[in-house]
């Protein structure tokens, strides 16, 4: 059993695995799993495509900021973000002050192989999506590159290996984890 003393936040490309990777850091260390689209679908009784189509992206990246900051508030947990969400700097000063960010930095032909027929992604829905995540990509790396700690996300890296390698490095920071 682990206690955390930050909130934990993960931030990445849509793809990168922050839901299902974070699901089993907080059940291997028994602390909170919140997931922030979830939080905003939650509040809006709107899917985050809903969300797009009838009000937005600025709308959906208000309520986002407005989610991120309520749940850093609360007890610490690990939090997965959306992927634009470490774009926004307030976001990026609210998690660095009250938590840590972790990148799950996947490649661009991983990321590809796992939302490539997901219906779910907005931002994807282009005549070319394979070409507009590669911009996206490009458009965010050098932000991502900001969080506290990097891990490198392989495709052929199981969830729980891929937690375990989270789980390490927080455990490495000495002042983000503790054993209870």
């Amino acid at each position: 059993m682990f206690e955390l003393k930050k909130t934990v936040a993960l931030v990445g490309m849509m793809g990168s695995g922050k839901s299902a990777i974070g699901k089993v850091i907080s059940s291997n260390i028994d602390v909170p799993f919140k997931d922030v689209d979830f939080e905003i679908e939650q509040a809006a009784k709107l899917s985050i495509p809903e969300i797009f189509e009838r009000h937005g992206e600025k709308f959906f990246r208000d309520k986002e900021n407005q989610i991120i900051k309520r749940l850093l508030r609360e007890e610490c947990c690990i939090l997965a973000t959306g992927g634009g969400a470490f774009m926004n700097k307030k976001n990026r000063a609210s998690i660095k002050e009250q938590g840590t960010s972790v990148w799950l930095n996947a490649d661009l032909e991983t990321l590809w192989k796992r939302v490539r027929y997901k219906k779910t992604r907005p931002l994807l829905q282009t005549n070319n999506p394979k070409e507009t995540l590669a911009s996206i990509y490009t458009d965010r790396i050098k932000t991502y590159a900001l969080a506290d700690i990097i891990i490198e996300s392989h495709a052929k890296s199981s969830l729980e290996e891929m937690a375990k390698l989270v789980i390490k490095s927080l455990l490495d920071r000495n002042d983000l984890i503790e054993r209870a």
